[in-house]
């Protein structure tokens, strides 16, 4: 029903008739005007009158902060893109991996044995690389860790991230892999993975995942953790809660001789019994000299993983979780998955190492409690 206010002219064309109601919906907007005669002239104009409404929630879209990159884009839930500001640089006498000055962001020798599953046992030596820089990523991780608060940009966190990983001799992974434009990946609540840090203002009530990968001397070492921005709900500390209970238990059941298609099995049957879905779009991979490589370790039930698991194999487990469907779509940008229904999603990642009888948890936290920082507020 139309709401009654003071007189004007109804704007049903062709009908110039005195008019004292006024749609609900453009009140609600703020539309000046918007006056009609009677009930029939509003219905016999709504479906060109609607069009009003929609203009202006596009505008109001556009002026929350003053910046629209993709007019017309259909967002999946209540986030919105930032300005992101111009990519950091790196000191030419840090050692970097080969895409890094890739005009394209291509990784070359990665490239090369895509297809493969081959999976690469490190010797001693090489499982040595690891565990140093899996403890410098961790390290900047805590840095980031640190920072976050109501008020912070993800662009100020990426500033951080990006000082500590230089300060440590790091280069930062995810820079330029294929033409990424940052040194870390912040995913805020519908956000799955992959979200580029921007000009936004972390928000109370907030959840985000922080994506930390660090290149030194030849190995990448690469772990994630999602956080709490002030008091969260409920619902959201249950959903962080259960997918970090996930990749533990996940963990649990690494040991020689074990497939590496059972990991999925594990995380989907304990995220599907507190009534959360699993991501199935990314997986858990390989890594060492390379970013990304065999294995590739799906995080669903019932997936057709190849590969068993032996001593020397590195890989991460990352599992994504999501309260509503596990499915996703992407933002123009080609790097932003996002949640189908624009409910929140949350995410951890070890990168682990086989050993003869189980494994060592390299990206580790090494504070006192070795609680994640989730649990500090529970």
């Amino acid at each position: 029903m139309a709401t009654t206010i003071s007189a004007s002219v109804c704007e049903t064309p062709g009908c110039s008739s005195e008019a004292k109601l006024q749609c609900p919906t453009c009140i609600k907007l703020g539309i000046q005007g918007s006056f009609f005669c009677s009930q029939a002239c509003f219905k016999g104009a709504w479906n060109e009158h609607k069009q009003v409404h929609k203009k202006a929630k596009e505008n109001q879209e556009e002026s929350k902060n003053g910046y629209n990159p993709w007019p017309g884009f259909r967002y999946t839930g209540t986030l919105r893109a930032f300005p992101v500001t111009p990519k950091r640089t790196v000191p030419d006498t840090i050692p970097r991996p080969d895409y890094a000055d890739h005009p394209e962001g291509v990784p070359v020798t990665e490239r090369q044995l895509r297809g493969s599953t081959n999976i690469k046992q490190l010797d001693d030596e090489e499982q040595e690389g690891m565990r140093v820089v899996c403890k410098l990523a961790r390290e900047i991780l805590d840095v980031a860790a640190d920072a976050i608060d109501v008020g912070v940009t993800t662009d100020e966190i990426d500033r951080l991230v990006h000082e500590a990983t230089i300060d440590r001799e790091c280069y930062p992974s995810p820079l330029n892999y294929y033409e990424f434009p940052k040194s870390c990946c912040t995913s805020v609540n519908e956000v799955i993975c992959h979200g580029i840090p921007d000009m936004r203002p972390l928000e109370k009530g907030d959840i985000i995942n922080i994506d930390i990968t660090a290149y030194h001397k030849g190995f990448h070492g690469d772990l994630n953790e999602t956080f709490f921005v002030g008091e969260v709900d409920e619902s959201s500390k249950q959903l962080v809660k259960t997918t970090h209970e996930c990749l533990m238990m996940a963990i649990d059941e690494v040991k020689p001789g074990v497939r590496y298609r059972e990991m999925g099995n594990i995380i989907q049957k304990h995220a599907q019994a507190h009534g959360y879905s699993v991501v199935r779009s990314y997986c858990g991979h390989g890594i060492h000299q390379l970013f990304h490589t065999a294995p590739s370790v799906p995080h669903y039930g019932k997936n057709k993983a190849i590969g068993v698991m032996k001593p020397g194999h590195t890989f991460t487990i990352e599992p994504m979780i999501s309260e509503g469907t596990w499915r996703d779509e992407m933002w123009p940008d080609n790097w932003t998955a996002v949640t189908q229904d624009g409910r929140r999603s949350a995410q951890f990642e070890h990168t682990l190492l086989v050993t003869d009888t189980g494994c060592e948890i390299l990206t580790r936290r090494r504070s006192k409690d070795g609680q994640p920082h989730f649990m500090d507020s529970m």
